[in-house]
């Protein structure tokens, strides 16, 4: 007699159209999985977008792609960054080739064969492969990994702009399409110049709508609905162009009537230079802000409530040794669908730090996104860099793109003190992994220089394992000074997706064969 458990290969099928694909073993008669016990599985698939670099000619943009290393057995896999165009063009010439004689077909071939080239190709777990763009022209990138190069998979685009107004180092970690985006801290002001990058990694077109919200609540306009992303394109807007009115904090939320997009906001300020902001963590009553830098000259939080109540929040910063609250700013009154903004000053006294916003009532826990607008530097030697809400690190995360100098890592444990490990890849182009491991108190931040292979040539990967205790928020910063600007970008690092728990079976709903 056979049984074959079709609650958990249900499990896994679900499993498989949101996250993709995971290897599961259905309980049978080797008895791997134990009754009423779940398990945490590797997806087999993991798709990642990287927008457009920028407009400028002056960018020199860095690629850099890792996998952390796999234990078990599987597939080895592939891991490639190219541009979505190639995709498109060759689709469109193999629908051709029938019509095409054999002399076009070749020549059609080789040329989608060409165009057809990664930009960036992962060989292998545990080692980073990079690539550099120059130029303004660079295209986004759609990438997909699958096998043993799937579960962990992270990508990183570094952009360089030495002088202009959109001058500075633009950091963004590649990142998952999906249909809904909230960005606090955007802005319409009249020194701004901020972009929404959607990119459409799928095979028919896409269609967003884009909706801003300033401190007066919703700011109206037509041209933000209905946006086409063509299928295996890029589409950028200038959110000035979608409303006529300039607030200097806006919320912008990015959502896809059909088809998935990967969204973010280019920012531009004719001040403080150019970087990416990513999207907020998901709207809820607390959020972890992690990773401001010691030396920030200006702090910004930017805070929007988009249920039907308002949100009324505490203040604190997590520093090296607690909690405390900024002066005069302790708390933070959020009205219902308006975006509120307030300047922080000197915030972190030296030290870094990460901000924690939670409900003042906690019985009245109202859903908000948020996000820091943070400046180092004075004068015209000011530098800007964006840092989101984000979940804890979770099983593990990285942060693809690290230099021999330049790296900070902050971590900060909200409730309960949490340990991780840190590990360092091997190099680029040589080097030996190292490992380090952090205890981090409970409500404090730990800011820490991260431990750097052995004989490093090249760029390596940094990524964080919980261990044990509470959970722990991280971010890495990227410190790249040019002419005494002191340029720095803010990676922030969620669990990276690479393992997905599935519960096992609460009733045996199985099929009996003779």
């Amino acid at each position: 007699m056979k049984s074959t458990s079709l609650s958990l290969i249900a499990g896994a099928v679900a499993l498989a159209a949101v996250t993709g694909f995971a290897a599961l073993n259905v309980p049978g008669d080797d008895g791997a999985t134990e009754a009423g016990a779940s398990s945490r599985l590797p997806v087999e698939r993991s798709s990642l977008l990287c927008p457009a670099p920028g407009l400028s000619d002056l960018a020199e943009t860095a690629y850099t792609s890792f996998t952390p290393p796999a234990t078990g057995e599987g597939e080895a896999g592939t891991a490639e960054l190219k541009s979505p165009a190639a995709d498109t063009k060759k689709d469109d010439e193999e629908k051709d080739k029938s019509k095409s004689e054999d002399k076009s077909k070749d020549k059609s071939k080789d040329k989608a064969a060409g165009s057809d080239k990664p930009v960036v190709a992962l060989k292998e777990p545990g080692k980073p492969v990079t690539a550099d763009v120059s130029g303004s022209d660079a295209p986004a990138l759609v990438g997909t990994a699958t096998g043993r190069l799937a579960p962990g998979w992270s990508a990183q685009q570094t952009t360089t702009v030495e002088a202009g107004d959109g001058r500075g180092v633009l950091g963004v970690s590649c990142t998952a399409p999906d249909t809904d985006f909230w960005f606090p801290a955007a802005s319409t002001a009249k020194t701004r110049e901020d972009y929404v990058n959607l990119t459409n990694p799928d095979d028919t077109a896409a269609v967003a709508d884009i909706e801003l919200y300033g401190p007066d609540g919703t700011l109206k306009s037509d041209v933000g609905e209905g946006i086409t992303v063509p299928a295996g394109s890029g589409v950028r807007v200038l959110i000035s162009t979608l409303t006529s009115k300039a607030a200097e904090d806006v919320t912008v939320h990015v959502t896809t009537r059909t088809g998935r997009v990967g969204a973010v906001v280019r920012t531009a300020d004719s001040k403080t230079g150019s970087d990416w902001l990513t999207a907020s963590a998901a709207p809820a009553g607390t959020l972890v802000l992690p990773g401001i830098p010691a030396d920030a000259t200006s702090v910004r939080l930017v805070a929007f409530a988009p249920g039907e109540d308002d949100a009324d929040l505490t203040v604190r910063l997590l520093g090296k040794t607690g909690p405390f609250a900024p002066v005069g700013n302790e708390d933070l009154h959020v009205k219902s669908r308006m975006t509120a903004g307030v300047d922080l000053k000197n915030l972190t006294r030296g030290e870094a730090g990460s901000l924690l916003l939670t409900p003042t009532q906690k019985d009245r826990a109202t859903p908000v996104v948020a996000a820091l607008r943070v400046v180092r530097g004075k004068g015209d030697k000011q530098e800007v860099g964006y840092i989101p809400a984000t979940g804890p690190v979770g099983a593990q995360a990285t942060a693809a793109d690290n230099r021999s100098k330049g790296s900070t890592l902050s971590l900060t444990a909200p409730g309960a003190a949490g340990t991780v490990k840190v590990t360092a890849s091997a190099g680029s182009k040589a080097g030996t992994p190292v490992s380090k491991t952090y205890k981090v108190a409970a409500g404090t931040t730990l800011a820490v220089t991260p431990p750097v292979p052995s004989g490093l040539k090249g760029t390596y990967a940094l990524t964080v394992q919980t261990q044990s205790g509470g959970p722990v928020h991280a971010a890495r910063t990227l410190a790249l000074p040019q002419d005494g600007i002191p340029m720095f970008t803010v990676q922030t690092l969620p669990d990276d997706g690479g393992t997905v728990e599935v519960p096992a079976a609460e009733q045996d709903l199985s099929v009996l064969d003779d």
